[in-house]
């Protein structure tokens, strides 16, 4: 399929023996496949009912990122590939963005028509 995302045997090969590996009674979907599609669908900012069928049920996809997240499972990868390749010459920052909604543009508080501060005493 085209337009997919797959890790590589050798990209794989790192990850797997950090994968929590707990058989249960269902035979297990492949990790590859499972880990390539929640990639997929982080990267694009799909649901996960949206993701190819080609990476598995939407189910075991989120099921996964849910249970390997709790589990501390991604964090693992992160650490043991940035340690792997890090260069520590050159450190870099991520920034992030919040949503406001739209009236929330200018932050101007509006006062009162008689010109007096809003919550202050009124003459009269």
């Amino acid at each position: 399929m085209s337009g997919t995302f797959w890790l590589t045997e050798q990209q794989f090969s790192k990850i797997n023996p950090l994968l929590p590996n707990k058989p249960r009674g269902v035979l297990r979907v492949d990790d590859r496949r499972v880990l390539s599609g929640i990639i997929f669908c982080l990267q694009r900012g799909y649901r996960w009912s949206d993701v190819p069928a080609a990476y598995g049920p939407a189910k075991t996809l989120y099921n996964r990122y849910k249970r390997w997240s709790e589990a501390g499972v991604f964090e693992r990868i992160f650490e043991a590939l940035a340690r792997e390749n890090a260069d520590f010459q050159t450190l870099m920052l991520d920034a992030t963005h919040v949503k406001t909604h739209r009236i929330a543009a200018n932050g101007v508080k509006k006062t009162q028509a008689t010109g007096a501060p809003s919550g202050g005493p009124r003459a009269g």
